[in-house]
């Protein structure tokens, strides 16, 4: 889309007095450009019916209304990726109990974590 010739003509003329006026005259000069981009943009956007809104998608709510995100997801996954090297080592020192040890604190921890009290 290419801007019509006296349009084109009327910013140059613009950008040259600005020049000549100096920084003191921008707010004036910046009025001056954006008037003239909406006396032009008017008449064709009256054309153009107003596209309809999207509709809004639902966005996960915070789980508090500190605006805090419930992280429990996040919780599990690292919680499966700590528990392959945990259970390794734990394995390899201690046998069976100690495997069975750290098990039980992963869950403990996340099950904590699931029933923690909520600040409201």
């Amino acid at each position: 889309m290419t801007i019509p010739r006296p349009a084109r003509d009327d910013l140059r003329a613009a950008m040259a007095a600005r020049r000549e006026l100096g920084p003191d005259y921008d707010e004036a000069f910046i009025d001056s450009v954006v008037d003239r981009i909406e006396e032009t943009l008017a008449p064709r956007a009256s054309r153009f019916p107003a596209p309809a809104p999207a509709p809004r998608r639902a966005t996960p709510k915070p789980s508090r209304e500190t605006g805090e995100r419930d992280h429990s997801l996040a919780l599990a996954v690292l919680s499966l990726l700590a528990a392959i090297p945990l259970s390794a080592i734990s394995v390899v020192n201690g046998g069976l109990p100690a495997l069975m040890f750290v098990l039980t604190m992963i869950v403990i921890l996340n099950v904590t974590y699931m029933f923690r009290p909520r600040r409201d």
